[in-house]
């Protein structure tokens, strides 16, 4: 059930926090490297992505406990409900949010995934053909330009990523102008992505995951320590999701909707144009 943006409480806080302290399972959030020239130079993703370590996605795995798969299946359903003719998943990366929407998608829709790296495009079109998802058209662009006409998307989807293109980021005016030129009329833009839990103890209990488990543990075991200690610094100061819903009007979207996950450590937006 989604919250209208005006208010932001975290559904169901007591229920999740005991599923969070049971099991650990706690958000490490992807980012994509789709920035711009005067991004890059401090970015410390932008040498990750690119080189595109042979343990990406088993990290991740291993950080998230796989628990953010069930939210990227609520993003799918959001991405697919109306039965969209076709669907962008804006900063890919190795297609984990695309692969899914194929596998539940029509047969005829029209799939595209774009990012700024190639060696993480390659990692997706691999995957694609194992799963034989042959249809699916990879396209090596930047989120700011991207090689499409106006309204052209009816649905556009990007998971753990739009924090990257807006967090400190000084284009991220353009990236939001963009996406929603590309969205078409009635169309709907869904985000998954970490959030700002407000209950003190889950937001300590988050703050200081992110900082020990991905910030350290997660750049020693990659090789990227400064990739890492930005994607957690940036998961613990990033946008509340009424924060988010400003940003998304701002760019013109008329309605956005969310809700919440795990207390509010992550939240999906539903924004329409």
């Amino acid at each position: 059930m989604s919250t209208d943006c005006k208010s932001a409480p975290a559904r169901g806080t007591i229920s999740n926090f005991k599923i969070l302290t049971s099991n650990f399972y706690l958000l490490f959030p992807y980012l994509c490297p789709l920035m711009t020239e005067q991004a890059k130079q401090y970015r410390p993703l932008q040498k990750m992505f690119m080189e595109v370590p042979g343990r990406y996605d088993l990290l991740n795995r291993m950080l998230t406990w796989r628990f953010d798969e069930n939210w990227r299946m609520a993003a799918v359903k959001k991405i697919l409900k109306d039965e969209p003719d076709r669907i962008l998943d804006l900063c890919t990366g190795t297609a984990d949010l695309l692969l899914r929407i194929a596998k539940k998608a029509k047969n005829d829709t029209d799939l595209t995934g774009l990012d700024y790296s190639r060696l993480m495009l390659e990692i997706a079109r691999q995957k694609a053909e194992r799963k034989k998802f042959e249809k699916i058209n990879f396209i090596h662009g930047d989120a700011a330009d991207m090689p499409f006409p106006d309204n052209h998307f009816d649905a556009i989807g990007i998971a753990f990523a739009f924090r990257n293109l807006t967090y400190k980021n000084p284009d991220q005016q353009k990236f939001l102008k963009e996406i929603h030129r590309v969205t078409k009329t009635g169309g709907k833009f869904v985000i998954i992505e970490t959030s700002r839990p407000k209950n003190k103890l889950m937001k300590a209990l988050f703050n200081s995951y992110m900082k020990i488990a991905v910030g350290k543990i997660g750049g020693k075991m990659s090789g990227h320590k400064a990739a890492y200690r930005y994607l957690a610094n940036s998961a613990r100061n990033f946008y509340t999701a009424n924060e988010v819903c400003d940003l998304l009007k701002g760019a013109g979207f008329k309605t956005v909707t969310y809700r919440h996950f795990v207390g509010g450590v992550a939240a999906l937006h539903v924004a329409v144009k």
